[in-house]
C-alpha cells in the first residue's frame, strides 16, 4: 500500500515536506526550510528520516522559501532527481534559492566578523553553488497536463490563486487489482478577489486530501485593500516619517508597488518615493510580466520595468551601497524590503535604523510565523533582537491584513464547501491552535475524518 510521511509542516506552518511512497517509488511534495522558532530552524541541520538519494522527484506546488528552500540543502546530501513546478514556480524559485544562499552567507559572516554566534565559525546551510545545481535540476511543467514524476504516479496542476505560479498537486496513484487512489495536495490556498491573482479553482474529488490551515481558526477583518493602505500611508505621512514595510520580494512586493502606484494614480494619496530595496523583487516582477495569463492583471498594468515599476517616484536598489543610501531619507516615503518575516536579508539593517524613532511606521503585510521578528512585533515587543543587538521599538507597528496571500478560514470553507467527503484530510502548514479549531469545524460542518500530523508521521493510504 501507498504510504505518505510528513517531514515538515506538522503542527506548524514552515518546512513542508510530504514523501509519498508508493511502494515501488518515492516522490516528495515540497521541500521547504523551516523558518521562525530556534527549535524549528535548527530542524533544518537534522538528518531527514530518509536518504535523499532515494527520492525520485520533488514535486513543488509554489515558489516560497517554506516550500522550497531546503532543495539546495536536499540536492546537496545526495538527490539528484527532477523538481518539477510550473513554469512561473520554476523561475521564480531560481531566484529565491540564490537569494536564500546569498543572504545565508552574508549572515554566516556578519555573524563571524561581529563574534556573535555561539558556532565558530557560523556556518551557511548551504552555498551558492548548492543554490545553483538544486537549479539546474528544476523542470517546468504546465497547468492541467499530466506527468509522470515517477513510475506508478500521474500528477498534474491546478490553479489556486496565492502566488505567481502556485499550484494544487492532483494525484493518481496506481494500485495493483484496484482503481487508481486520488490525492489532492492544496498547497497554499489564495484569496478571494485579491490583487493580481486569480481565485483558487475548486478542489477536485479526492480519497485523500492534504490541505493547509494557516489561518484555520480566524478570518481576516472585512476591509478593502485599498482603503487600509491609504489609511496606513497617510498616518506615516502625518507623522513625518518613513514607512518601512517587510514584504515577500516574491508576490507582496508586486502587489505594494502596484497598490501604492493605483492610490496616487487615483489621488488618495500624494506621490512619494518608494524605495524597493530587493534585487530579488526587481527580477521577479520581470517574471510576472512574461506570464501573462498567470495573474489577473489587465496588460496595460503589468508589473514590468517598462510599466509600474519604472515611475519617477519608484527607486530600484540592486547594490548593498545604493541600499546603505536609504539611510539618508527621511520622509515622507515608503521603504519595501524583504524578508517578509523579518527572518533575514536586508529588512534587518533597515530595522536597526528606523525602529527607534516613532516617527517611522513599521508595516506587517501577511503571515507572521511563531519565533520570527515579525510576530514578536505583532505580539507587542518592546525590543527586537537584531545582529546581536537589542534595538528599542519606539516605531508604530501597523498590520495589513489585507495583504495576506493565504486564504482565511471562511475562504477555505468556501474553498472546500462542494467538495464530496474524502476518505480521509490532513491539516498541515497551521500552528497547532489553528489546525484544532479548522479541523473540528470541518467534523462539525461536513462529518469529515480529519487528522493533525505529527512531524515524521507516517500513514497508510488505503
Amino acid at each position: 500500500m501507498p504510504h505518505l510521511s510528513f517531514h515538515g509542516a506538522a503542527e506548524t506552518v514552515t518546512g513542508s515536506k510530504y514523501l509519498l511512497d508508493t511502494g515501488t517509488s518515492q516522490v516528495l511534495i515540497d521541500c521547504g526550510l523551516f523558518q521562525g522558532l530556534k527549535e524549528l530552524r535548527l530542524k533544518n541541520w537534522d538528518r531527514l528520516p530518509f536518504p535523499p538519494a532515494s527520492v525520485e522527484a520533488v514535486v513543488l506546488t509554489h515558489a516560497h522559501i517554506d516550500h522550497t528552500g531546503y532543495l539546495p540543502a536536499f540536492v546537496k546530501r545526495g538527490f539528484r532527481g527532477p523538481v518539477y513546478g510550473t513554469g512561473a514556480t520554476v523561475e521564480l524559485t531560481g531566484l529565491l534559492l540564490l537569494d536564500s544562499a546569498e543572504n545565508q552567507e552574508q549572515d554566516a559572516q556578519y555573524a563571524n566578523r561581529e563574534g556573535f554566534s555561539k558556532h565558530q565559525p557560523a556556518k551557511p546551510l548551504y552555498d551558492a553553488r548548492d543554490a545553483q545545481q538544486a537549479i539546474r535540476q528544476l523542470k517546468p511543467r504546465n497547468r492541467h497536463e499530466w506527468f509522470t514524476p515517477a513510475a506508478g504516479l500521474r500528477m498534474r496542476y491546478h490553479e489556486v490563486g496565492h502566488l505567481l505560479g502556485a499550484a494544487m498537486i492532483e494525484v493518481e496513484i496506481d494500485v495493483a487489482g484496484r482503481p487508481a487512489l486520488r490525492v489532492l495536495f492544496s498547497g497554499d490556498v489564495g484569496r478571494y478577489d485579491a490583487p493580481i491573482y486569480h481565485d483558487p479553482t475548486p478542489p477536485l474529488n479526492c480519497d485523500y486530501l492534504i490541505c493547509e490551515c494557516t489561518y484555520g481558526d480566524r478570518d481576516h477583518p472585512v476591509v478593502d485593500v485599498h482603503d487600509q493602505l491609504a489609511e496606513v500611508v497617510l498616518a506615516s505621512i502625518a507623522r513625518g516619517g518613513v514607512m518601512l514595510v517587510a514584504s515577500f520580494a516574491v508576490g507582496r512586493a508586486q502587489q505594494l508597488i502596484y497598490l501604492l502606484q493605483q492610490l496616487i494614480h487615483r489621488r488618495r494619496i500624494p506621490e512619494l518615493p518608494i524605495y524597493l530595496d530587493s534585487p530579488m523583487a526587481i527580477d521577479a516582477s520581470a517574471i510576472y510580466a512574461r506570464y501573462l495569463a498567470e495573474h489577473a492583471l489587465p496588460p496595460g498594468e503589468l508589473l514590468a520595468p517598462s510599466n509600474a515599476l519604472d515611475g519617477g517616484n519608484v527607486h530600484l536598489t540592486r547594490t548593498a551601497e545604493e541600499s546603505k543610501r536609504i539611510n539618508n531619507v527621511d520622509g515622507p516615503a515608503v521603504i519595501i524590503a524583504s524578508s517578509g518575516m523579518m527572518t533575514g536579508g536586508r529588512i534587518l539593517h533597515h530595522l536597526k535604523r528606523r525602529l527607534p524613532d516613532p516617527r517611522n511606521t513599521i508595516v506587517l503585510g501577511g503571515f507572521m510565523a511563531e519565533g520570527t521578528r515579525g510576530r514578536q512585533l505583532q505580539n507587542g515587543a518592546k525590543f527586537l533582537r537584531i545582529h546581536g543587538q537589542d534595538v528599542p521599538v519606539r516605531a508604530p507597528v501597523a498590520e495589513m491584513s489585507a495583504l495576506s496571500g493565504h486564504a482565511d478560514r471562511g475562504e477555505l470553507l468556501r474553498w472546500l464547501a462542494h467538495l464530496p467527503a474524502p476518505k480521509k484530510v490532513f491539516l498541515t502548514h497551521g500552528e497547532k491552535p489553528s489546525a484544532l479549531v479548522f479541523a473540528e469545524r470541518l467534523r462539525q460542518e461536513h462529518g469529515w475524518d480529519v487528522t493533525i500530523p505529527r512531524l515524521h508521521e507516517t500513514v497508510e493510504l488505503g
